[in-house]
């Protein structure tokens, strides 16, 4: 039997399956909100989290406030997945350099998970026992169970005008088939290689 063709296709499709890189994604709109908000404002947050640098890449797109945005950040962790409030996790204040006094606007932020700075004092100690790296595992645990929200607050909306809960974003069709068309040609490869028995 020759093994020696079919580990390697095995060995490199495990470390594929162990992506250090999670991506989250959320559709922002007030209804989303607690309570919800009458707003038109509309927007997306594209959340990637890369466990082996420590960073969280942030990109974000809205338009259509009611109100001029004031601040921006992610909150975690929620009581039960999908719904209710909780306090501010990253950052203090706003999101560094995220647009304030405008109704329409884009967002790209990297955040460094290895400062303590990176997180609100609260999320810090509560969460994340008083270390950066404790938060971090708190935050990620929070953005993997659903329990981790994106807020644009505004002028009209201190609390926020538009939210939406972070959550694993769905694989196109055309993905998932080119990954299972290759899955299945390296099963085809390794019995086409195997001897008969």
């Amino acid at each position: 039997m020759k093994t020696h063709l079919f580990l390697p296709a095995v060995v490199l499709l495990s470390g594929a399956l162990q992506a250090a890189v999670f991506d989250y994604y959320a559709d922002l709109n007030g209804p989303s909100e607690s309570p919800p908000v009458a707003s038109l404002g509309t927007g997306s947050a594209s959340i990637s989290y890369d466990d082996i640098a420590h960073t969280l890449e942030i990109k974000v797109d809205f338009s259509g406030l009611t109100g001029l945005t004031t601040v921006s950040h992610i909150h975690a962790p929620t009581a039960t997945a999908g719904a209710g409030t909780v306090g501010v996790a990253v950052t203090p204040g706003t999101l560094p350099g995220f647009p304030a006094g405008v109704t329409a606007g884009s967002y790209l932020g990297i955040i460094d998970l290895t400062i303590e700075g990176s997180y609100t004092a609260a999320f810090l100690n509560n969460f994340g026992g008083g270390t950066a790296a404790g938060a971090e595992a708190a935050l990620a645990a929070a953005m993997a169970d659903g329990r981790a929200y994106f807020n644009i607050h505004t002028t009209i909306a201190p609390g926020g005008e538009i939210r939406g809960f972070l959550a694993v974003p769905v694989p196109e069709p055309a993905a998932a088939s080119v990954f299972a068309l290759g899955l299945l040609g390296i099963v085809a490869t390794y019995r086409s290689r195997s001897p008969a028995h």
